[in-house]
């Protein structure tokens, strides 16, 4: 299963959610595809949730825009 290392590239302030660059979560998934473009980013979603508590979906920062991929 691989190892993803999400990172927040730059800053985004919307709805009242502020990320900050640098920012990062790590992922496995059961699949080889990016975490954010597969099943609507939920892992990466719940990933942030836990560790920050921010929802990412109501910031509206689930893509490769605001976020960093990289498999670890």
């Amino acid at each position: 299963m691989p190892r993803f290392r999400i990172t927040v590239k730059q800053r985004k302030n919307c709805n009242a959610i502020l990320l900050e660059p640098g920012m990062s979560v790590e992922v496995v998934t059961p699949t080889f595809s990016n975490p954010v473009t597969t099943n609507g980013g939920q892992l990466i979603a719940d990933a942030f949730m836990r560790i920050y508590g921010i929802d990412m979906k109501r910031a509206n920062a689930l893509s490769t825009v605001y976020l960093n991929v990289e498999k670890i």
